[in-house]
């Protein structure tokens, strides 16, 4: 939509007041920001950065010396036995594959042809090393980035009407690497778009901030876009290290290494992308954890003193880079080349794309996190990520991720699983809602068939004040606006607006898969946050039906049987088990029976699930007290260990049923199970497609084709009403699931991912029906079960 248009309609005013309404409570618009232009030393009558701001603020951001790594990684000791490993391998395979058995430190020294060949593979390793560095490293320059910088200040108006950051969060970053110069800051942005690379960057230097070195993959060196990229600081990592099944490629591992610890010795800032890629779906991927263990290390070993960890969270209203629905389908990924980058930057530069909006989240110390995690073990007993023994943790050189993997320390591992997974927890907690998120979410969880517009307004509201204190807004203002604002920046493809005769507007998902696919994108932003109380919901409903049945009672009467909290609580942390590859629902350091107990206390506050008719109880009044200092205490932040747990008249968890359906809120509590349904669906079509693998193996990549071509079908058919359920993201992760409950055994061959039953399950169907009835348990009752 066109400017004119925006202010034809009265929206554009209305961006504008929500604005500058963000930037009364503490947030700026970078594309308006220029705080070096005109301002002293450079300010006088005739100082012409007041005249040319832009350009002044690029030329006048600080300056900072970026030296080269590459030639201090060259020399390193530890490359140049890794290149005599990487030679000494290739030789043992060479002598395999001639069945020849010379002895290396005997024979090869007395055979001169051995000899000659010996030092051929090495010489050709040590180029191959040259060759790996050069291709890895970065040339970030001071001059490019200025150049860079006055670039983005041009064009990104053109398609985003704002890159909001938060005063405070900037002054934080500041004040961390001021206070410790030679202290690493290592940025770990959610990953979204391709523009994240250089968006981060452009913060940071236009804040006097060093820019960070940034780990790209290899994908991305196209013409021209390569080389900007690489002088802009990132250094590019290939998408799969060992290219050969089964055997590590040392000398790779050994420079990647090298090349992030002399970084971090230099004195460089380090940006990574903990999730490896950009998220298909919307919500966070889990973390993976390879980059992190490497700087982890460099802090163990002495490299470095410390580095400070910062989540940082990045959301747009609208997605640059496009959609992921071809990929969700299961098609493949179309490759990065010069003339798609071209294509897209044109496209790019044609729409609009709304707010972008970074959050800089708290630092944390390595050296302290380490220290906590050796001093303190916490966690569930179904969900420990990280439990330390008694000893404290040894750095051993040979327990590094990357380079040495031969010896694993499975206390190393789970340090650093533990702090990737609080960091992408951290991240997605502080990701802002943008206007987009939340009627895309409002259209697929309450409204799916349609709405007047005033009423999916009315449902902003509710959902603001929910959000109220626990999730930043990136909007403001009057929320019959936002929802036309949001409606138009999605566009006519996702959301259809018509008017009834009487001039009212309605609001309607459009209803074809590719469309829904990529409207859950922009949904499941917010699906974290509700998980835990879809979680509970849904197994709340669950356990009504097995009550009632088990009692022969009419489920749609007053006396519905109840539910006991005990057992809520107990089948909403093995129904999260479920959950476990597709959601980071807690951190390491907290306890989710702890945070299930708080959601349960929300969903009964707001009359989702009822309490026992106690009243004119003097109990009643210590109860609901003890309810809201529970929830307060979540508001807070406290930690979990001061959460007071609710039990009636003081017992541990009374059996009896005290946690009864509520019938006035029927609508809302359909809309909360409606949060996890599309994954439930998708997950219980994969168990249900297991029957297929009965005596028999099959490719990965085909049974993943299988399952979507199934739901497909479902979706169709009318069978699955969630097209969203078309998700190869979420087959997959249901498949590493049923890897860790050993119902698949997943091996290798030739470089293929072979699928077979596992020994238990291979006997008998019947033992797959227990695993479709296990994960049944996620699914919402249908609407004829229960009175919705």
């Amino acid at each position: 939509m066109s400017e004119d248009e925006f202010r034809a309609r009265g929206w554009f005013e209305e961006t504008k007041q929500a604005n500058a309404l963000t930037h009364a409570q503490g947030t700026n618009n970078m594309l308006e920001l220029t705080p070096h232009a005109g301002k002293k030393p450079y300010h006088s009558m005739f100082d012409w950065g007041v005249y040319f701001p832009f350009l002044a603020q690029c030329l006048r951001i600080k300056r900072f010396e970026y030296p080269q790594v590459s030639g201090a990684v060259q020399e390193d000791l530890m490359i140049q036995h890794a290149i005599k490993q990487a030679a000494e391998q290739m030789v043992r395979e060479q002598r395999i594959e001639s069945h020849r058995t010379l002895n290396l430190n005997g024979d090869l020294t007395k055979d001169t042809e051995e000899a000659k060949k010996y030092q051929e593979i090495l010489t050709s390793q040590e180029r191959r090393a040259n060759n790996i560095l050069m291709n890895m490293r970065s040339t970030l320059n001071h001059y490019l980035i200025m150049l860079t910088s006055w670039l983005l200040y041009k064009l990104l108006p053109c398609f985003l009407s704002g890159v909001v950051t938060h005063t405070r969060q900037i002054e934080t970053l500041k004040k961390a690497s001021e206070r410790a110069p030679g202290i690493p800051l290592i940025f770990l942005p959610l990953h979204r778009s391709h523009l994240d690379y250089i968006m981060v960057t452009f913060i940071l230097t236009n804040n006097d901030i060093r820019s960070p070195l940034v780990a790209a993959g290899d994908n991305l060196q196209i013409p021209v876009f390569g080389g900007l990229l690489r002088g802009l600081g990132a250094f590019f990592i290939k998408r799969k290290i060992d290219p050969v099944v089964g055997k590590k490629d040392i000398l790779y591992r050994a420079i990647l290494q090298q090349y992030i610890q002399h970084s971090l010795k230099m004195s460089h800032n380090v940006e990574f992308f903990i999730e490896g890629g950009r998220t298909r779906t919307g919500k966070p991927c889990m973390p993976k954890g390879g980059i992190l263990s490497v700087i982890v290390n460099a802090f163990m070993d002495r490299s470095i003193p410390d580095a400070l960890l910062v989540p940082v969270s990045v959301n747009y209203e609208r997605l640059v880079d496009g959609n992921f629905v071809r990929e969700q389908k299961g098609e493949k990924k179309v490759p990065e080349s010069f003339w798609k980058a071209m294509s897209g930057i044109w496209k790019t530069l044609n729409s609009k794309y709304g707010l972008m909006r970074i959050d800089f989240n708290e630092p944390y110390s390595i050296k302290e996190l380490v220290q906590s995690y050796n001093k303190v073990a916490t966690g569930d007993s179904q969900f420990k990520v990280y439990q330390p023994s008694e000893r404290k943790l040894q750095h051993n050189q040979s327990t590094s991720s990357l380079y040495g993997t031969d010896v694993v320390c499975e206390e190393h591992r789970t340090l650093i699983d533990s702090i990737s997974r609080e960091v992408v927890y951290d991240c997605a907690s502080a990701t802002s809602v943008m206007s987009t998120n939340a009627l895309a979410f409002l259209m697929l969880t309450q409204f799916r068939k349609g709405a007047l517009a005033t009423n999916v307004a009315l449902a902003l509201d509710s959902l603001r004040n929910r959000l109220k204190g626990r999730k930043d807004m990136a909007f403001a203002g009057d929320s019959l606006h936002i929802v036309n604002y949001s409606a138009d920046l999605l566009g006519e493809g996702l959301i259809t607006r018509t008017q009834d005769e009487r001039g009212q507007t309605h609001l309607k998902p459009v209803q074809s898969t590719e469309a829904l696919i990529e409207l859950s994108y922009y949904s499941n932003m917010l699906t974290p946050h509700f998980a835990l109380q879809s979680v509970l919901m849904i197994t709340f409903h669950q356990l009504l039906l097995v009550s009632a049945d088990d009692k022969a009672t009419d489920t749609k009467t007053e006396n519905m049987s109840g539910v006991s909290r005990k057992n809520l609580i107990d089948a909403a942390l093995a129904n999260c088990d479920v959950l476990r590859y597709e959601f980071i629902l807690h951190k390491p350091t907290q306890i989710l029976s702890n945070l299930l107990e708080i959601s349960l206390d929300e969903l009964i506050v707001n009359d989702f699930i009822k309490l026992p008719e106690v009243r004119d109880e003097p109990d009643s009044n210590v109860e609901s007290r003890k309810i809201a200092r529970n929830i307060a205490a979540y508001l807070e932040d406290i930690d979990d260990t001061e959460y007071v747990d609710y039990e009636p008249n003081g017992d541990i968890h009374d059996e009896q049923p005290d946690l009864f359906l509520s019938n006035d809120t029927l609508t809302e509590q359909k809309a909360i199970c409606e949060v996890l349904a599309p994954f439930s669906h998708t997950y219980y079509a994969v168990a249900q497609s297991l029957s297929i693998l009965y005596k028999n193996s099959m490719l990965e990549s085909e049974f993943i084709k299988f399952v979507i071509n199934n739901i497909s079908s479902k979706v169709d058919s009318g069978a699955c009403p969630y097209a969203e359920s078309v998700s190869t993201d979420s087959v997959r992760n249901c498949l590493k699931l049923l890897e860790k409950w050993s119902v698949l055994e997943i091996s290798n061959d030739h470089g293929l991912r072979l699928l077979t039953l596992g020994t238990l399950y291979e006997t008998s169907k019947e033992s797959v029906k227990t695993i479709i009835g296990r994960i049944a348990k996620i699914v919402p009752p249908k609407s004829g079960h229960l009175p919705f």
